[in-house]
């Protein structure tokens, strides 16, 4: 938990979710709960403040978000829609917290120790982003944000209409923090395939 309250969180669950086909994948169930219920339940263990990003209709989510935050720009652009969100959210109703973590609803195994190497790791080099990687590769959408990161996030949305998140965290300062393990902690579920998978997965880990 972010005892000092710096930091909080948003979990990305805005984008159309396509490649799973109809109705998204936020809401699929991977054993007992939804991936959103799993994820959340993960974040909300690391920070005290923790937002949703959502497009669809907010109502009888399964989870307690403090807010639960539209893009800010039409046409599902992307993550980094979501995480402006959230840090404009933060400038206006929380100014103590200067530092927004993101997570993909898609990721259920993420590391339970994500925000406090992430967040050590910028206050140790003065970065503005701190992002995870796992055995070399980034994994841009698991980072810690400066606040102060908005009004250049937005400026690049609107005006540049930039949208991948990698090519903007190439033009700020960002310090990587890497984890490596057996099983891959950022695995992601974008298809039924990789649901499938997800729940041979749940289950080796529960036998």
């Amino acid at each position: 938990m972010d005892e000092d309250g710096r930091v909080a969180g948003i979990v990305l669950a805005g984008g159309r979710g396509s490649r799973m086909g109809e109705g998204g994948k936020s809401l699929r169930r991977l054993g007992d709960r939804t991936l959103l219920e799993r994820v959340w339940q993960r974040a909300a263990a690391q920070v005290g403040l923790l937002l949703l990003s959502y497009n669809d209709d907010p109502h009888g989510l399964p989870v307690p978000a403090a807010a639960v935050l539209a893009d800010p720009l039409p046409d599902y652009p992307g993550p980094l829609a979501g995480i402006l969100a959230g840090l404009e959210f933060l400038r206006e109703h929380h100014p103590g917290r200067c530092w927004l973590a993101s997570f993909a609803c898609d990721s259920p195994w993420f590391p339970a120790d994500l925000v406090p190497r992430l967040l050590a790791a910028a206050e140790r080099s003065g970065a503005e982003v701190a992002v995870a990687a796992s055995d070399g590769h980034l994994q841009p959408v698991f980072a810690l944000w400066s606040v102060t990161l908005a009004p250049r996030l937005r400026a690049v949305l609107l005006e540049r209409r930039q949208r991948g998140v990698g090519a903007f965290l190439r033009e700020s300062a960002h310090v990587c923090v890497d984890w490596s393990s057996d099983a891959d902690p950022f695995f992601n579920i974008n298809t039924p395939d990789e649901l499938a998978l997800a729940e041979r997965r749940l289950r080796a880990e529960t036998d």
